[in-house]
């Protein structure tokens, strides 16, 4: 009866145990918040603990576990940082892909022939390795790497897929790309260009995003207040980006003299960035199987052009057709990437919003 009599007592004694490993890692009570959330602890879970919400429930947690190093290193004590230096190596890995992919595109636009193709390998290559080491470190990194090959196919698309589809439409292709947009097989490089310049505004919307998330967890005083005040500043980060893409896409489409192909660009863009702000914050299952279902879609459009020529087939090709016909070649991406950007803005609003997808995961020592 003792037993039952402190329990009753000390309700939060039983969560404790339950929790001890929780509440001896973290850092702060922000991070036991997030991870009593994680296992199902509401607002409501918290009233029978006595407290109004799980912020506050966190913090008496967080004030009760004794933990080893409580007492803060001093200030003179610790090393001082490099002035600018993280900032300055963060902004240059954030222009990185950008600046290799205009010098690729410089590179296409400058030679011919078989050292047309030479150029554009290396400079594949090169955009691929520039955007790997950027997304190494930043708002946008992540050990995850299951989108890649969905990633790529989709930005392969972009540069390819447009002149293809127009060609299966026509009967063709006739011949093999030859890096530009005048020849059998056009390449519209405007909208990849765009792209790799914009992974700046990438980096910087998501930046405000974490940051403003953080603000947000440590001033909330319940779940739903939170979830509340951060769904403005994912929807503000998404359509800051989503405005940067596109005048990214008029500026370049007006210096290289080229169509901008602004819709299947601004829904690829605003894919990609949804996509990896999923996978950063725990939640990559969704972002992976949206770009497989868009890849597909995209592929599975071609295919059906080319095997509507085998005989009886005609009708496998109809639908595509009747799309092109309509929209363009530019209704095929634009539907499939549109629809799956749609899909994550909702799967993220609910996702990204909650106090566990913003609890540090990783500390230096």
């Amino acid at each position: 009866m003792s037993g039952i009599g402190r329990s009753a007592a000390d309700p939060v004694k039983g969560l404790l145990h339950r929790h001890r490993d929780l509440c001896e890692r973290a850092v702060d009570p922000l991070e036991i918040a997030a991870g009593l959330e994680v296992h199902g602890v509401t607002d409501r879970t918290a009233a029978r603990f006595r407290h109004r919400d799980v912020f506050s429930l966190a913090e008496e947690m967080y004030a009760r576990v004794p933990r080893d190093g409580d007492t803060p290193a001093r200030t003179e004590d610790a090393p001082a940082p490099r002035p600018g230096g993280p900032r300055a190596a963060g902004f240059v890995l954030a222009v990185l892909p950008g600046v290799v992919c205009a010098a690729a595109v410089a590179g296409l636009r400058l030679s011919d022939g078989r050292p047309r193709l030479i150029a554009a390998a290396v400079g594949v290559l090169a955009v691929a390795l520039a955007l790997g080491a950027a997304l190494r470190r930043g708002p946008l990194s992540s050990a995850t790497r299951g989108t890649s090959a969905w990633t790529c196919w989709l930005v392969g698309y972009a540069l390819l897929g447009d002149g293809l589809l127009r060609n299966a439409v026509t009967g063709g292709p006739d011949g093999l790309p030859d890096g530009s947009a005048a020849g059998p097989w056009p390449v519209t490089v405007v909208p990849v260009l765009a792209l790799a310049l914009s992974y700046a505004p990438a980096v910087g919307c998501a930046h405000l995003f974490v940051a403003g998330a953080r603000r947000k967890l440590a001033s909330s005083r319940g779940l739903a207040d939170f979830s509340a005040s951060v769904r403005p500043l994912l929807l503000g980060a998404f359509a800051l980006y989503t405005g940067a893409l596109a005048a990214l896409l008029a500026l370049t489409g007006a210096a290289l003299g080229e169509p901008a192909a602004p819709p299947q660009a601004l829904t690829l863009g605003a894919l990609l960035l949804l996509a990896r702000l999923l996978t950063v914050h725990g939640h990559a299952h969704a972002a992976t199987l949206v770009l497989t279902a868009t890849a597909a879609a995209e592929a599975a459009a071609l295919a059906t052009l080319f095997a509507g020529r085998l005989p009886g087939f005609g009708f496998l090709s109809a639908p595509v057709e009747a799309l092109v016909a309509a929209c363009g070649v530019a209704g095929v991406p634009t539907a499939a990437c549109g629809i799956g950007a749609l899909t994550l803005l909702v799967h993220a609003s609910r996702r990204l919003t909650r106090a566990s997808a913003h609890a540090p995961t990783e500390r230096t020592p």
